[in-house]
């Protein structure tokens, strides 16, 4: 049997917006003149649509409420002529998420529900096309629905998204019925109905039944990096610094395979950039013995000079280049380090023809030296890769074909290799970052599977058991979009404070939107993955 509100239903009718129930009567109506809109009911059993008012061309989010339509929140319309407006709400991580579609191609998705529906009456926001700043800050502070911006069809002429299947399709007039990815970090556009009139979209919908994509958990961020300073892909690989004595003015050390090395403190802020050109990868290792003397180093793979630079890290967690170690490599590329048995560091460089080099770090003097020890190759290019010491393995990626395990010997050098995951349904190309999170409670591999946007977790020792994968969704109260195509990430196991007390994740972020800009790096307490892993 319906309750009275499941039975609610919104009409919109020439009068305005209207509320019936399950006898089709009017119980309440909302004056307006439209023509566009779209409406969903919510998780929570609330009924809510979004409605262009003709005559001001806002837009208007309005809510069934105790047998009333209340308004509760508006915006200034796009700056461009509205043809389609539909509504999204992504079954993974539900916020309400609107596409507004205009002529020529161009079209928007906004976030129209930030947790809730905050009581804004009175304020407007406005679209990132007519000037708006898109300020992504603390909880309550204005900023731009704006996502993304959406290549959609030349002439739209209506539009529906399958919330189930992340899917949008949009009608153009005199071609077809197109469809593409609902999801604001993806991509994809097909013809799936050639010559599909737009009246007839609501009966196709009907008729052709939906996908359902396997499901995969999200986690929300809790602070993002200020953006690189390089434009387009230039964000890669992070390491995380942990404070010997205060472990909340920890260090993010980030690449930016454009210009050089920044560092960040946990909130996000560029404490230092280092201008060392191109480098791709970094790592780093805290507490190495030479002589008589402890190092906190990290090394980063320079891929103009076919070199790694090897920097100092003083208590402050600020760095020094302090040596340039050659090679013999062709495409330097990815890298990784780890401590040896004797308290140095080993270097584990790769090339993109598939060789893997382990270099000894050596202090002489003052300065700083690479030994070869052992080099082995792959078939095809790698990158990513992680030394677990306690474990004794080095953990490598191969980019379209998999994971790899490496035996470390005793005394430090690459033995034995073995394929633990190839690519497939879990693990999808492109093989990416990876780190151990050890802890008393075990040891997890966390990868990064670049084409499904997702993270995969294994356990760190044999026979080393898929446990689940993860997404990085957006948190809209904070302002912080989600993560899609990442390269590099990076985690600890240390007690770094406030949120971070069971450890740290941290993700490069190929797609930085809302607002729009240059790539970054975002920050996952360890808590949110305990929390979706099985």
């Amino acid at each position: 049997m319906q309750t009275p509100l499941q039975a609610q239903t919104l009409e919109l009718a020439k009068s305005g917006l209207r509320l019936l129930d399950a006898q089709g009567h009017v119980q309440a109506e909302l004056p307006m003149r439209a023509k566009r809109w779209d409406q969903r009911r919510l998780p929570d059993g609330r009924t809510v649509a979004l409605v262009q008012d003709a005559d001001s061309g806002a837009l208007r989010l309005i809510e069934a409420r105790r047998g009333q339509l209340e308004e509760r929140r508006r915006w200034d319309g796009p700056a461009f002529n509205l043809e389609a407006l539909c509504l999204y709400l992504p079954p993974a991580q539900p916020l309400l998420q609107a596409f507004v579609l205009g002529d020529d191609g161009i079209g928007e998705q906004w976030l129209v529900d930030e947790q809730g529906f905050p009581d804004t009456s009175g304020t407007s926001g406005t679209s990132g096309m007519s000037g708006a700043s898109g300020t992504s800050g603390a909880s309550g502070a204005a900023r731009s629905p704006v996502m993304r911006r959406v290549a959609s069809v030349p002439d739209a002429k209506g539009c529906a998204v399958r919330d189930e299947e992340n899917r949008l399709y949009v009608a153009e007039a005199g071609v077809g019925l197109w469809a593409q990815s609902a999801d604001a970090e993806r991509h994809e556009r097909r013809l799936v109905a050639p010559g599909l009139a737009p009246a007839d979209l609501p009966l196709w919908m009907s008729a052709h039944a939906a996908e359902r994509p396997a499901a995969i958990p999200v986690v929300q961020p809790s602070a993002q990096t200020v953006p690189v300073r390089g434009s387009g892909d230039a964000a890669d690989d992070p390491a995380i610094w942990v404070h010997p004595r205060k472990p909340s003015a920890s260090r993010i050390l980030g690449t930016d395979k454009k210009l050089g090395l920044g560092v960040y403190d946990l909130q996000g802020r560029e404490t230092q950039f280092l201008p060392v050109g191109r480098v791709n990868n970094v790592d780093l290792r805290q507490g190495l013995r030479y002589g008589k003397a402890t190092w906190d180093l990290a090394v980063a793979s320079q891929r103009d000079r076919k070199t790694v630079v090897v920097f100092q890290i003083d208590g402050a967690g600020h760095l020094t280049a302090a040596a340039e170690l050659p090679t013999g490599l062709d495409e330097v590329y990815g890298i990784c380090s780890g401590r040896n048995p004797d308290g140095g560091l080993d270097i584990f460089v790769n090339d993109k023809d598939g060789r893997v080099q382990q270099l000894r770090l050596q202090r002489q003097g003052s300065h700083w030296t690479g030994q070869p020890v052992a080099q082995f190759r792959l078939e095809t290019q790698p990158e990513g890769c992680v030394v677990d010491e306690a474990g004794q393995q080095l953990f490598i990626g191969e980019e379209k074909r998999g994971l790899w395990r490496i035996a470390l010997e005793s005394d430090g050098r690459m033995g034995a290799a073995q394929l633990i995951l190839p690519v497939g349904d879990i693990l999808t190309a492109d093989v990416e970052g990876m780190a151990v999170h050890r802890s008393a409670k075990g040891a997890w591999l966390v990868v990064s599977a670049q084409g499904s946007d997702s993270f995969v977790v294994l356990d760190a020792q044999p026979p080393h058991a898929v446990r689940g994968r993860f997404r990085v969704g957006l948190n809209a109260a904070l302002g912080i979009d989600a993560v899609s195509e990442t390269d590099g990430l990076d985690v600890t196991a240390a007690n770094l404070g406030g949120p971070y007390g069971e450890g740290l994740l941290v993700v490069q972020d190929g797609h930085k939107r809302w607002p729009l800009g240059r790539q970054n790096f975002k920050l996952v307490p360890w808590t949110e993955v305990l929390r979706v892993m099985p």
